[in-house]
């Protein structure tokens, strides 16, 4: 029996202006018809163009309905756009999305309400969100959202939205029940078991109102194309684009380096003249959101030679330098004096910034955390390559100057100087929140689906043994202490509160309500469906 025709997600909402905003789709088809219809009758129409993902595909990790694969398989996705123009601001609008096949099947969405632009003065309920990954909780804590506070007015996702970003199935249709866009339209089916009870999680129809504006992670970028043997492999085959210039001399550098391909193709976001989508600024009521590309490559600190790793290349590949991994690679610099660097400064000294009631910066990597991935510093990796007698290699390693910590050292006191109030960013799976001296708030709200821990009472940061830098293996390595939560701190086992959520049971979320400038966040805890959920912090930006 055939299965009926289907989208491959619903629509959902992407780059507001004053009077329109973009609908985006995908399905399995390339189609010869697709429509948003939209009006309080439904009865007026915007055509969709289609293109389709050029890298998207499967292998031997997917998670596709009963399908196996033994290496890496293209899959074809087509994806649909319309312009609706003509809205009103603070005015919702009904719409939907048809999509005809080629066999003249054609197949509708629900209908769903979109908005252009909020005006200044709207107030509005933003979802803070990062690090989805698939992870067990996400599902319950989108969920969560929508039961908690309702229908959210926008999402800002500060990166890691999926685990391997050319792997199709982890946008879209993951059997297990976790791929990123289910969760965030409701669609999900995630299991849950505690104590033999079963929990299916749906996640949150979310984006289909409420459009999303993303940051790059480490995970949404992909390494060599096509090089190796898995998907898996690939993402882990990063190297700088100056050792890729070298190696691959007149070849493309985007497949030979790195690249965001499939990310920028997905997702229709505001752009910079020097950055395009990678990092941007935009207005949205009264707020001016400034999202920056800070990620670098995430590698294994293990020191086993045996490893290509965080602090040292594999002992097999010594005199392979092509197989190298180059240490934490900073994909786009933000140093001062560098491009992105002096187009934040221009966008901090913008008519558009300084007159914004809220500034807030978001962007993936940590500049202040109890997490682990804050160690080492956020610096490009300094290779130290020792010789024997006969000045063969013996060891290829990294060292990452702590006094040249970009983040630290070059984007925070140009933050501060601009009166910024909230800096948001994920990547270590908790929450945890920071004060600067001059009042800036550092929030990292990513514990949506597990957790790696937080370097707090006994549980000490795994810190490099026997290099030149000293990394503090308690607390945050940048010198700020964790704010306690405002309302109801979770207990240890010793009944004394802790400043962080890390936690493989209970999920948090966070709400900034830009009408009273506060920012509430919200835990569930999975191991009991029936609970509530629990306010446990708030704090108000200036």
């Amino acid at each position: 029996m055939k299965s009926s025709p289907q989208l491959l997600t619903d629509p959902f909402l992407q780059l507001p202006t004053a009077t329109s905003v973009q609908v985006v789709w995908f399905t399995e088809f390339a189609g010869n018809k697709h429509i948003v219809t939209y009006g309080e009758k439904l009865d007026q129409t915007s055509w969709a163009s289609t293109t389709k993902l050029s890298r998207t595909r499967e292998d031997q990790q997917s998670k596709v309905a009963n399908q196996t694969y033994k290496e890496p398989v293209k899959r074809d996705i087509w994806r649909h756009e319309a312009e609706v123009t003509g809205l009103t601001s603070g005015v919702r609008v009904p719409y939907r999305v048809m999509s005809v096949r080629e066999d003249g099947a054609n197949i509708s969405s629900d209908v769903f309400s979109l908005a252009p632009s909020p005006k200044l003065g709207t107030p509005l309920k933003i979802l803070l969100t990062s690090d989805h990954q698939l992870k067990p909780m996400t599902a319950a804590n989108l969920q969560k959202v929508v039961e908690t506070v309702g229908r959210v007015d926008g999402v800002w996702f500060a990166g890691d939205l999926i685990n391997v970003s050319d792997r199709a199935s982890e946008w879209f249709d993951d059997h297990r029940g976790g791929a990123l866009f289910p969760g965030l339209q409701g669609r999900a089916k995630y299991e849950m078991e505690h104590n033999g009870i079963k929990t299916i999680y749906t996640g949150g129809q979310i984006i289909q109102h409420a459009p999303m504006f993303t940051a790059i992670g480490n995970h949404e970028v992909m390494g060599r194309f096509a090089r190796k043997d898995s998907l898996n492999d690939e993402f882990d085959d990063t190297i700088p684009r100056a050792v890729a210039q070298k190696l691959y001399s007149g070849k493309s550098l985007i497949n030979n380096s790195f690249n965001t391909v499939t990310y920028e193709e997905i997702f229709t976001l505001p752009k910079s003249q020097e950055g395009g989508k990678k990092y941007y600024a935009v207005s949205f009521g009264d707020v001016r959101l400034v999202v920056l590309y800070i990620t670098n490559m995430w590698r294994n600190p293990n020191l086993d030679p045996k490893y290509k790793g965080r602090y040292r290349e594999a002992e097999k590949d010594l005199h392979n330098p092509e197989n190298w991994g180059y240490g934490q690679i900073i994909y786009e610099p933000i140093t001062k004096g560098s491009k992105q660097y002096n187009w934040l400064e221009t966008e901090l000294n913008s008519l558009e910034f300084k007159q914004a009631k809220y500034k807030v910066v978001m962007f993936h990597h940590p500049p202040h955390t109890l997490g682990d991935n804050i160690v080492p510093a956020y610096t490009d990796p300094v290779q130290i390559i020792e010789r024997d007698e006969e000045r063969k290699i013996k060891a290829v390693r990294y060292e990452y100057p702590k006094d040249k910590d970009y983040i630290i050292c070059d984007v925070v006191p140009l933050l501060e100087a601009a009166n910024v109030q909230l800096v948001f960013y994920g990547h270590s799976h908790l929450w945890n929140r920071f004060i600067s001296p001059s009042g800036m708030h550092f929030l990292e709200t990513s514990n949506v689906g597990n957790t790696y821990g937080a370097a707090w009472g006994n549980r000490k940061r795994d810190v490099p043994v026997g290099y030149k830098e000293d990394y503090v293996k308690l607390g945050d390595p940048n010198g700020l202490e964790p704010v306690m939560p405002t309302i109801d701190s979770l207990l240890n086992k010793d009944d004394q509160a802790m400043p962080y959520i890390a936690s493989n049971n209970i999920t948090v979320f966070s709400i900034f309500d830009t009408g009273t400038g506060i920012i509430s966040s919200y835990r569930f805890d999975t191991r009991k469906p029936d609970s509530e959920v629990v306010k446990f912090d708030q704090f108000k930006l200036k």
